[in-house]
């Protein structure tokens, strides 16, 4: 066997098609793109994904779906470690907001689980998350909402 006698075998490899070379070879003229539009161009055969030739395209007829809560943003987040920093040891919304820990739009704070406390604290009329208030009263306080 000799590098300059090896060639692949019949049939593996086609010729290429020559489109738009006249009427006789059946892809003269538009060359198989039809007439016209957007793919009979250069270039331009490529539309964005979701387009539907100027109809509403169907991710915007459908509706919106899930929930989105609109108490979400009245609700402010306290974490649990920075209620350490404060020297009140009965907390209600009006503490939380005296230290600046809830922001002044907010109309309920939620204590939720985040770092460690060594203080006790007697938490009245704020919201808490399930892990917060296992972790106030692990450390001697109490928690009535």
């Amino acid at each position: 066997m000799k590098h300059n006698t090896l060639k692949p075998a019949d049939g593996a490899r086609k010729d290429r098609v020559r489109v738009g070379r006249g009427i006789g070879s059946g892809l003269g003229k538009t060359a198989g793109r039809g007439h016209k539009g957007s793919y009979a161009r250069t270039g331009k055969g490529k539309i964005k994904p979701g387009f539907e030739g100027g109809q509403m395209p169907m991710q915007r007829r459908l509706p919106k779906v899930g929930f989105r809560s609109k108490l979400k943003n009245d609700t402010a987040e306290v974490l649990l470690y920075q209620l350490d920093k404060l020297t009140a040891t009965d907390i209600d919304f009006a503490v939380l907001r005296a230290a600046k820990l809830v922001p002044a739009n907010a109309k309920q704070a939620k204590i939720v689980k985040k770092g460690e406390i060594s203080k006790k604290f007697a938490l009245k009329g704020v919201l808490a998350t399930a892990g917060a208030k296992a972790a106030i009263i692990a450390a001697g306080g109490s928690v009535t909402e």
